[in-house]
């Protein structure tokens, strides 16, 4: 899934303003502009577009879990990952919002979209490790539907 589509479905699922983002973006360190913002959340075939790289992304979903958990200080600073998937992306939002299997397994039903406990275990397991599994586009868009659903009643 493009980074940029799983952007624009957080800011909506949050109701976040452009603004909003830069601060969220910012907890983490990283300077980003409104304008960049507004060329993110552009669709790809619109005048402005621009791709939002996968470093940005992962300062979002960080500067997320710091804006919903807080800074844990007695923790260095982890290092923002260059490479991000659907794996990661999903990762992050469990953590921000505190999630349980419990609660991934009524997001994904919420979504029309049942899951095993063991697919989704699956999931959240080091890629080495021999039941890994890779996050696909419509799991995560599932995920993030069910999410939204969730939160926005």
């Amino acid at each position: 899934m493009l980074n940029n589509d799983t952007l624009r479905s957080i800011r909506y699922m949050l109701d976040l303003a452009d603004q909003h983002v830069v601060q969220i973006i910012g907890l983490t360190g990283k300077t980003v502009e409104v304008a960049d913002v507004n060329a993110w959340l552009r669709k790809e075939d619109e005048e402005g577009f621009k791709p939002c790289s996968d470093e940005t992304m992962a300062h979002f979903l960080d500067g997320l879990i710091i804006q919903r958990r807080g800074r844990d200080e007695s923790q260095p600073p982890r290092p923002v990952e260059k490479r991000i998937n659907n794996n990661v992306v999903l990762k992050k939002l469990r953590v921000a919002f505190e999630l349980k299997d419990v609660d991934l397994h009524e997001i994904m039903q919420a979504a029309g979209f049942p899951v095993s406990k063991q697919e989704m275990n699956a999931l959240f397991r080091q890629p080495k490790h021999a039941n890994f599994r890779l996050c696909g586009d419509q799991f995560l868009r599932n995920f993030l539907k069910g999410l939204t659903l969730r939160l926005r009643g």
